[in-house]
Order: structure tokens, then sequence, then C-alpha cells
């Protein structure tokens, strides 16, 4: 038996076994399969480990996605984590090219997949404050929100967390330098049906860039307003 001879649903669950690259691999082979790569059923969940993968033609962005995970693990991608003063020319050079690859893509999340239930971004060092208050908006029914080495990630997100984090039910902040114990207070006393937890964000030396300290401030104020 030839594979396109096999059933839609059979041929769903064989693609659901490969990678991203294999899947589109696969697909270029006739249209048929073609079709089943394009069926958003196919793509109830993503990961991506580098960035150069979120600007590939090798997956789908819709209402089918449930669990997205952006996690950094490369040593080239750490060093968007690392202190400017720390750079060389070419880690620089990195840091630069990518800066808004995962905040335009999070932005094409917040557009086209209102049912995510999970998000996972770890060492994504470029992603702000916004980025995560769109998503909040946008995904109302967001269950899991995990951020990890988010170093630009301030108590303004936690502030969004409050606001329009309703269905969330696990919060992880780790390692988020900018992170407040004020802010994080206010997360357990507003939100006590979330699950919270901020290692070592608060324990950690924030930025202290002209201004940073002032907004870091002004976000604490406006959560204890609430």
């Amino acid at each position: 038996m030839h594979i396109t001879q096999l059933n839609r649903e059979c041929l769903l669950h064989l693609f659901s076994f490969l990678d991203k690259n294999s899947r589109k691999n696969l697909a270029k082979t006739c249209h048929k399969l073609l079709e089943v790569f394009q069926d958003p059923l196919l793509w109830s969940l993503l990961n991506f480990h580098s960035p150069v993968e979120l600007k590939k033609n090798n997956f789908l962005l819709g209402p089918a996605l449930k669990h997205l995970s952006i996690c950094w693990y490369s040593e080239r991608v750490k060093v968007c984590n690392t202190e400017d003063w720390m750079k060389n020319s070419f880690q620089k050079d990195f840091c630069k090219r990518h800066e808004n690859t995962v905040s335009d893509f999070l932005l094409d999340v917040c557009n086209r997949c209102p049912n995510l239930l999970s998000l996972t971004l770890s060492g994504c060092g470029h992603i702000t404050d916004d980025c995560i208050l769109q998503l909040l908006k946008n995904c109302p029914n967001l269950k899991s929100l995990k951020l990890e080495n988010c170093v630009r990630i301030t108590d303004y997100a936690l502030q969004a967390v409050i606001l329009h984090g309703a269905s969330l039910r696990t919060l992880h902040v780790d390692f988020c330098r900018n992170i407040t114990q004020a802010g994080i207070e206010r997360v357990r006393e507003k939100c006590p049906s979330i699950m919270l937890r901020a290692e070592r964000s608060a324990s950690m030396i924030p930025d202290s860039k002209p201004g940073k300290k002032l907004m870091l401030e002004k976000a604490s104020r406006k959560l204890v307003q609430l």
C-alpha cells in the first residue's frame, strides 16, 4: 500500500511523529500530503529552539495552536542575555539581527492563535512587558505562562497578569531580574488561585540603565494602587 492510500486520520497521525522540517519535506512529494501538512489540526503544539526556526516556512499558526514553547539553549543564542559590556562584536551583531524576531512572532500568535493554553519563553531576552500584555489580552484562555531569564520583563507584566490573566493557573517568572518582590507579592495577594514561582527573580541585581530604576518604581506604585 502506498502512503497516499491511507485515510486522512492515519496521515495526520503519521505526520504527528515528524518534526517540522520532516513534515515540510514529506509535504513536497504530492498534493495530498501537502493538504495534510496544511491541516490546522496538525499544529496544536509548537516548540522552537533557535531564532532561525521562527523564520522558517515549515509550520502553521492558527486557532488550533494550544501549546507554544520558545526556548533558547544554544550558546550562540545565550549571548543575547549577557550584559552589553561583555559582548564582543560578533555577539552584538547576532543579538541585533534577532532583536525583534521573537516579539514579531508573538504578535502573529496574538492575531492568529486565540485558543492558546500554555506559553513557555526561556532566554528570550528581547521580549518586553507589552508582548506579555498583548498575549494576555488576545489569548483569554491562557492557563500557563512560564518565563525564564527574560531580562526585559518587569512588574508591568505582573500588572498585566492581574488585569488580564483571569484564566491563568500557573505563572513562572524565574531569573527575570527586573521583577521586584513587591510585584510578586501583589500578584499573590490579588490572584491567590495562581501557582506563582519566581526563583531568584527578586533577589537578582536589576538593570541600572538610565530611567530603569524610575520605571520599576512607577510599576510598583501602580501595582499598589490596584
